[in-house]
């Protein structure tokens, strides 16, 4: 995922970290990605650029259980992004926690489309 989201981005400077998490499910698949922006930003605007965006889900209420899981992405066209929190360990950092279904979307793809909006922030 590293490479690929440098090649797609046509950045070797990027800096990208990315956990993997296997679990024994038919479909789909769960990604954690870190992200380091440019400019400070809102929670809230990470928010609503990600339940704004065509075809994303955000499911980030934790208090009540809600955030993606594998099981509640499989035979979906959607990508689930939750568990959005900010990483202190960078300069403007961000985590978040997406499922798609693996079949309909690649976790390369998944990734490199969410890192763009938040990039746009």
């Amino acid at each position: 995922m590293i490479n690929e989201t440098k090649k797609i981005l046509h950045d070797d400077y990027i800096l990208v970290t990315a956990t993997t998490v296997r679990v024994p499910v038919k479909f789909s698949h769960s990604i954690s990605i870190n992200v380091e922006v440019e400019k400070p930003f809102e929670m809230e605007d990470v928010k609503k650029i990600i339940s704004d965006y065509p075809a994303m889900v955000l499911q980030d209420d934790l208090t009540n259980e809600v955030y993606p899981i594998p099981l509640m992405a499989a035979d979906k066209n959607e990508v689930f992004v939750g568990r959005i929190r900010r990483d202190f360990t960078v300069e403007n950092g961000l985590n978040l926690w997406s499922c798609a279904d693996n079949i309909r979307k690649g976790a390369a793809t998944n990734a490199v489309q969410i890192a763009e909006k938040v990039l746009e922030v």
